[in-house]
C-alpha cells in the first residue's frame, strides 16, 4: 500500500492525506482519499489487464484526473465501464473524465437524482474550485440487479432499496469476496442518511452481511472487514432511539441532537451529521415514505449550528 503522506487541503486548510491505492484482491484495487471527510470519497477498479470497470469517480476534475493516473499506473487500461454507487457529486462529478470512452452505469434513481441535482456541490460550496465539471448521469440503468463480467471476474451490481439515497448500488465481487458499499458504510466517519432512510439503511446492512464479504471498501474511510457493519448499525440504532424519544417529547431535531450524549460515536468524524440523520428519522416517524425529500436548507442550517455556527467545510 502506498503511503498516505499528509498534505494541506487547498479548499479548507485542514490536513488531508494523499490518496493511495490498495490492491484488495487480485486485479481489484481500492482508491482511498484520506481522511474520508466531506467530498473525500473512495473509488476503485476491477481489471483483468484487458478490460477495466471503475467504481465511482471524485468530487473535482483534478481529483478525478489523479484517480485516472493511479488507475493507469496500476497497469489497467482506461475503464470501459463506470459504476456509480449513488448520485452524490463526490462520487459522480468526475464521470466526464472517463466518458465517452466509458459507459456510466447506475440505478435508475441514481440517473434521475444526478440529473435533478445538477451541479449540486457548487450550490453547497460555491467557493471551491471543482474544475470544469460536466454533469454526466448514468446512461445505462437497472432496477434491482445487474451482473457484469470483467474477464473471468463476476461483478454484481445490487440495489439494496432506499438507504443512503434512493438510488444506491452495492458492487459485489463474489469470486474475490470484496464489496464496494458506496456510502452505505462510512468507516471512521459519521453515517449520513437524510436523503435516504433510517430503516432502509439498517435493512441494507443486513443485505451486506448476507453477502459474506471478507473485504469491505466503504464509501469513505479505509478498507475494513465485515466488522465495520457493526459500528454503523450501532450508530443507526443510537439515532433511532434518540430520535424516537425526542420526537415523542416534541423536541426539534436540533434540540434532540444538541442534548445527545454521543458516547462511543464522539470519535467519528463530522458529528454534525447527527442532526441531519434525526431529521430523516422524524420524517419516518411522521409516516413519510423513504427518500421523501426533506427541506435540505433547514437540514444544512441545523448542521451548521451543530458545527458551532460555522459552514460545513468541503475538503476536496
Amino acid at each position: 500500500m502506498a503511503s498516505a503522506a499528509v498534505a494541506e487541503d487547498g479548499a479548507s486548510g485542514l490536513p488531508a492525506g494523499e490518496p493511495y491505492t490498495e490492491e484488495v484482491a487480485d486485479g481489484v484495487h481500492a482508491y482511498i482519499q484520506p481522511d474520508g471527510g466531506w467530498c473525500l470519497n473512495n473509488a476503485g477498479w476491477v481489471s483483468d489487464g484487458g478490460t477495466t470497470l471503475l467504481v465511482d469517480t471524485a468530487a473535482t476534475r483534478p481529483r478525478a484526473l489523479r484517480l485516472r493516473e493511479a488507475l493507469l499506473a496500476s497497469g489497467a487500461p482506461a475503464p470501459s465501464t463506470v459504476v456509480n454507487t449513488h448520485h452524490h457529486g463526490d462520487h459522480t462529478y468526475g464521470n466526464a473524465v472517463f466518458t465517452p470512452g466509458a459507459t456510466v452505469i447506475g440505478h435508475e434513481s441514481c440517473r434521475e437524482e444526478t440529473l435533478r441535482a445538477g451541479r449540486q456541490l457548487h450550490a453547497i460550496w460555491p467557493e471551491v474550485e471543482f474544475g470544469d465539471i460536466q454533469v454526466t448521469a448514468p446512461s445505462l440503468t437497472f432496477r434491482d440487479e445487474l451482473t457484469l463480467h470483467v474477464g473471468e471476474t463476476e461483478v454484481r451490481c445490487l440495489h439494496p432499496g432506499v438507504a443512503h439515497t434512493t438510488g444506491d448500488t452495492v458492487v459485489w465481487l463474489p469470486g474475490q469476496s470484496v464489496v464496494f458499499t458506496g456510502d452505505l458504510v462510512f468507516h471512521k466517519g459519521t453515517p449520513f442518511i437524510p436523503m435516504g432512510s433510517l430503516s432502509g439503511s439498517l435493512h441494507a446492512l443486513d443485505r451486506l452481511r448476507a453477502l459474506g464479504a471478507r473485504t469491505v471498501v466503504p464509501g469513505h474511510g479505509p478498507p475494513a472487514g465485515p466488522e465495520v457493519y457493526d459500528t454503523v448499525e450501532r450508530y443507526l440504532r443510537f439515532v433511532e432511539e434518540l430520535s424516537r424519544d425526542a420526537y415523542d417529547r416534541g423536541l426539534t431535531p436540533l434540540e434532540a441532537a444538541r442534548t445527545a450524549d454521543l458516547g462511543e460515536f464522539a470519535e467519528l468524524a463530522e458529528s454534525e451529521r447527527l442532526v441531519a440523520n434525526v431529521h430523516r428519522a422524524y420524517a419516518e416517524f411522521a409516516g413519510r415514505p423513504p427518500g421523501d425529500p426533506l427541506d435540505i436548507l433547514a437540514v444544512w442550517g441545523d448542521m451548521e449550528q451543530m458545527n458551532g455556527g460555522r459552514p460545513v467545510a468541503c475538503h476536496a
